[in-house]
C-alpha cells in the first residue's frame, strides 16, 4: 500500500510542459525566458538554440505562462498540465522593436494573430504607437512612393510642385511641410535634412521601394526617449526586407505618359542573403507643361542573422530630374489665363541624387537578456530646385523665379543596448543608447534666376552641423497590470556656419537640453489596455537663423533659438477585445516654443510664435476573414498660436480632419484589391482664419487576379470620382504680369490629378 501511495505521488510530480517559441515568420528564438508560475512557486527556462524549452518536475494543475523576450511582446497563457503538456508560442514583435533582420512577415497586426489578447503586454509604450505590415501596404494603390507613410493613422501627403519634389506631409494639426516635425528613417537611415535649401527637415522619399518596405513603424507624440530631432508631432521607421519569397519583375503602364519597371531578387550569398533592386521610371502627369519627372533607384543589400542576431550592409542609389507646375493663383484659372493644369512658369523644376550607404550590426546574449544595435551610415546628397511662387511681384521684368541649392554629406550613427533584469520578483528592462550626426554642408545657397539661368547670389553660406543625443530609459512592471516607464534624453547641437557671400551672417552658435519623458501602461483586462503618456521633445531651427545678424536689405535681423522645445501629452486605449478587431483611441495635446510656417515669397519655412495644439484619433482595423480586411481611421485636431495677437490666432495650414478608410480583399479565388477613401479637410490659410481651404475627398480603387503562381496583373485607379478638388492650397501675394506693383493677395493652389488608370504585370520566379 505505501508502495502505491509513493508511486501516485511520484506520478504527480512528473508533469512536464515543453515547446517552441517562434517568431511570425516561422523563424525559431533562441534565448526566450519562460516562467511557469504556480501560487507562490515559479520555474524558469531559456529556450534554447532550436527554440526549444523544457520545464519538469511539475505538479499537475493551472500554470500561468509568460514568454518574454526583448523587441518582442511578452505572451501570458494559462494552461492545465497533466502530465505531459505541449505548448508552442508565436511572439510577436513589439511595436517599437529595435531590429536589423527583417522578412515580409516580420511584423503583424494583432487582429490577426490567433488569441490577440494574450499578445498585448509590451506591444507598445502608448495607444498612438504601431506597425503597418507588409501586407497592408501590398492591399493599397499607391500613387506616390511616399504615401506609403499614408499608412499611418492621420498622415495625410500631398504635392504642391512636380513629382520630383519631396512631398507635403500633415499630421495632427500640423502643416508638416517638407518633413519638418515627423522624423523619418529608412532602413536605419535618417531622411530629415536640417538647414535644407527649401525647408527644415526636408523629407524626399522619391528613392524608396514600396516593394522592398517589410513594415512601417511608427509612433506619434514626443514620449520616446530614443528620438531625437524632428520626432514632435510623430515619427516612422520604413524598414527595408533583407530577404524577398521570390525574384519579381514588375512592370507598370498608365495615363499621362507613366511608365515604370522593377527588378528585384535575393539569391543566397556567403551565408546570407542578397538583395538586389533596380527601378525606372518616367511620368509627365496632366500638366500642360509635362512633368518628364525622370528616376533611376537602385538598391543593394546584404545581410546574415535573424531578428535576434545579425547585420547588413545596404548601398542606396537615386537620381530624379523633373519640371513642375508650381502651386498657381486661383484668379489666374477662373480668368481662363491658364486651365487648371496650366503653369505661369513652365521652366521650374529640379534635379536631385542620394547616394548611401548602411551598416547595421545587431547581438544578443545567450540568455537573451541583452542585446545591443549599432548602425552607422554616410549619404551623399545634392539638390538644385526651381520655383516661382510669387511671379512679378519682385522683379516685374526677369520674374521671381528661384534657385534652391544644396549639396551635402550626412553621416554619423546610433548605439543602442537593451537589458532584462529583475528588481526583485519585478521584470525590468533598461535602454541605454547614444546618437552622432554631422551634416557638412558645402553650399546651401538661394538665387534668383530666369529660365534656370543665374541672374545674381541672394545667399549661399557652408554649414557644419553636428548633433548629439544619449538617452535612457527604464521599464518595469510592477504587477500583472500596472507598467511603467521612464525615460530621459540629453541633446546638444553645435552650428558654424560660413556666409560665402558677405560674411556678416559668418559665426558659431550651440545649444542643449534635457527631455524627460514617462508612460504607464493598465491592463490588460479582457484585451483591453490603457496609456498615459508624456514627455518632451524638440526640433531644430535652420543653422543660418542662429547665426544671423542682418537681413538681406541690411536691417538688423534676430536670430532663432537652435533648438526649439515641445511638451506633449496623451490619453488613450488598446483594445482586442472583439475578435479580429484592433481599435485604438488617443486624446492628445502638444505645445511648441515656436512654430515653422510657410513663407510664399521665399519658398521655405519660417520660426513664428509659440502655438499649442490639441486632438482625438480613433484608429481600427477588422479582419473577419484571412483575405479580408476593413479599416478606419479618424483624426481631428485643433491648432492655436499659444499668445493673441490682432492679426489672428489660428495656425496656418493646420489640418483639422483626417479620414482614411477601406475595404481590402486578398487571395480570394486568386482575386485581390481594395476600395479606399481619403478625406482631407478644410484648413485656415491665415491667422484669423477669414480665407479657408476647401476639403478634399478622393477615392481610389485596386483590382487584380493572379492568373498563375508566378504572375499577376492588376489594375489602380486613382481619383476614381474624378474630383476638381485640391491637392493643397495657400494663400499670399502674388503679381501677374499687367497687375499692381503691390500684386494681389490670392489663394494659390496645385490641383488633384484628375482620374488616372494604372495597369501592372508582376512575375515571380
Amino acid at each position: 500500500m505505501l508502495a502505491l501511495v509513493c508511486l501516485c505521488a511520484g506520478a504527480a510530480r512528473a508533469a512536464e510542459i515543453s515547446g517552441t517559441v517562434r517568431d511570425v515568420s516561422g523563424g525559431v528564438l533562441p534565448g526566450v525566458t519562460v516562467d511557469v508560475r504556480r501560487a507562490a512557486t515559479t520555474r524558469t527556462a531559456v529556450t534554447d538554440e532550436q527554440g526549444s524549452y523544457r520545464i519538469d518536475g511539475l505538479e499537475g494543475g493551472r500554470y500561468q505562462m509568460a514568454f518574454s523576450l526583448i523587441n518582442f511582446a511578452t505572451v501570458r497563457r494559462e494552461i492545465d498540465v497533466q502530465a505531459s503538456t505541449r505548448v508552442d508560442i508565436v511572439l510577436p514583435l513589439a511595436l517599437n522593436a529595435d531590429v536589423t533582420v527583417t522578412g515580409k512577415r516580420t511584423f503583424a497586426n494583432l487582429a490577426d494573430v490567433e488569441n490577440p489578447a494574450e499578445n498585448l503586454v509590451g506591444i507598445a509604450q502608448s495607444a498612438s504607437q504601431g506597425a503597418v505590415t507588409a501586407r497592408q501596404l501590398d492591399e493599397r494603390p499607391l500613387m506616390r512612393d511616399a504615401e506609403v507613410l499614408e499608412t499611418v493613422p492621420g498622415v495625410i501627403v500631398t504635392q504642391h510642385s512636380g513629382e520630383g519634389k519631396a512631398n507635403q506631409y500633415f499630421l495632427r494639426g500640423f502643416n508638416l511641410d517638407h518633413g519638418t516635425d515627423f522624423a523619418t528613417t529608412v532602413a536605419g537611415m535618417p531622411v530629415n535634412l536640417p538647414t535644407h535649401a527649401h525647408g527644415q527637415g526636408y523629407t524626399d522619399l522619391n528613392f524608396l521601394i514600396p516593394e522592398l518596405v517589410t513594415g512601417v513603424q511608427f509612433s506619434k507624440g514626443p514620449y520616446y526617449a530614443d528620438q531625437g530631432d524632428f520626432a514632435t508631432a510623430g515619427s516612422s521607421n520604413i524598414n527595408y526586407a533583407n530577404v524577398l519569397d521570390k525574384p519579381i519583375a514588375h512592370v507598370e503602364i498608365g495615363g499621362e505618359g507613366y511608365e515604370r519597371a522593377l527588378f528585384a531578387a535575393s539569391p543566397a550569398a556567403a551565408g546570407g542573403h542578397l538583395v538586389a533592386a533596380l527601378e525606372a521610371s518616367h511620368n509627365d502627369g496632366p500638366w500642360q507643361h509635362p512633368d518628364a519627372f525622370h528616376k533611376l533607384n537602385a538598391v543593394l543589400r546584404y545581410s546574415r542573422g535573424d531578428s535576434i542576431n545579425g547585420f547588413s550592409l545596404t548601398a542606396l542609389g537615386y537620381r530624379g530630374t523633373w519640371n513642375s507646375t508650381d502651386q498657381v493663383p486661383l484668379r489666374a484659372v477662373t480668368s481662363g489665363a491658364i486651365g487648371r493644369f496650366g503653369a505661369i512658369d513652365p521652366r521650374d523644376g529640379g534635379d536631385t541624387y542620394r547616394y548611401g550607404g548602411i551598416a547595421d550590426w545587431q547581438r544578443a546574449s545567450r540568455d537573451g537578456e541583452a542585446s545591443t544595435r549599432v548602425t552607422g551610415y554616410a549619404v551623399a546628397y545634392d539638390l538644385h530646385l526651381f520655383s516661382d511662387f510669387t511671379f512679378a511681384l519682385d522683379d516685374p521684368v526677369h520674374g521671381d523665379q528661384i534657385e534652391q541649392a544644396d549639396h551635402r554629406v550626412t553621416y554619423g550613427g546610433k548605439i543602442t543596448h537593451r537589458r532584462a533584469s529583475r528588481w526583485g520578483d519585478k521584470a525590468v528592462q533598461n535602454t541605454f543608447g547614444f546618437q552622432l550626426r554631422t551634416d557638412a554642408i558645402a553650399d546651401v545657397a538661394l538665387y534668383h534666376t530666369e529660365a534656370r539661368v543665374r541672374l545674381e547670389t541672394e545667399s549661399q553660406a557652408s554649414v557644419v552641423e553636428t548633433q548629439s543625443g544619449a538617452f535612457a530609459q527604464n521599464e518595469v512592471e510592477w504587477t500583472p497590470w500596472l507598467r511603467t516607464i521612464a525615460g530621459i534624453r540629453a541633446d546638444a547641437g553645435w552650428f558654424v556656419v560660413d556666409d560665402l557671400l558677405t560674411s556678416r551672417n559668418s559665426g558659431r552658435s550651440d545649444a542643449a537640453l534635457v527631455s524627460p519623458k514617462a508612460g504607464m501602461t493598465l491592463g490588460p483586462w479582457r484585451g483591453t489596455e490603457l496609456y498615459v503618456n508624456a514627455g518632451t521633445g524638440f526640433h531644430s531651427n535652420d543653422a543660418r537663423g542662429t547665426t544671423v545678424t542682418t537681413n538681406a536689405d541690411g536691417t538688423p535681423a534676430q536670430r532663432v533659438t537652435p533648438l526649439v522645445r515641445a511638451k506633449g501629452a496623451e490619453i488613450g486605449v488598446r483594445t482586442v477585445a472583439v475578435p479580429h478587431v484592433q481599435t485604438t483611441l488617443s486624446v492628445w495635446t502638444l505645445r511648441l516654443a515656436s512654430e515653422l510656417v510657410f513663407a510664399g515669397d521665399a519658398g521655405t519655412t519660417e520660426a513664428s510664435r509659440a502655438s499649442r495644439r490639441s486632438g482625438v484619433e480613433f484608429a481600427n482595423y477588422y479582419s473577419p476573414r484571412k483575405w479580408l480586411v476593413f479599416d478606419g481611421d479618424l483624426s481631428w485636431s485643433r491648432a492655436r498660436f499659444a499668445a493673441h495677437d490682432p492679426s489672428g490666432d489660428y495656425v496656418p495650414e493646420a489640418v483639422g480632419t483626417v479620414v482614411s478608410a477601406g475595404a481590402a480583399i486578398d487571395g480570394y479565388k486568386r482575386m485581390f484589391g481594395s476600395l479606399r477613401w481619403r478625406y482631407f479637410g478644410p484648413r485656415a490659410l491665415v491667422a484669423d482664419a477669414s480665407v479657408e481651404s476647401t476639403a478634399t475627398s478622393l477615392w481610389n480603387l485596386q483590382a487584380g487576379y493572379a492568373v498563375s503562381a508566378h504572375a499577376k496583373i492588376a489594375v489602380d485607379v486613382f481619383n476614381l470620382l474624378n474630383a476638381a478638388d485640391s491637392d493643397i492650397d495657400y494663400f499670399y501675394v502674388s503679381r501677374l504680369p499687367g497687375e499692381p506693383a503691390a500684386g494681389i493677395a490670392d489663394l494659390h493652389t496645385h490641383p488633384t490629378l484628375p482620374r488616372t488608370a494604372r495597369a501592372s504585370l508582376v512575375l515571380s520566379f
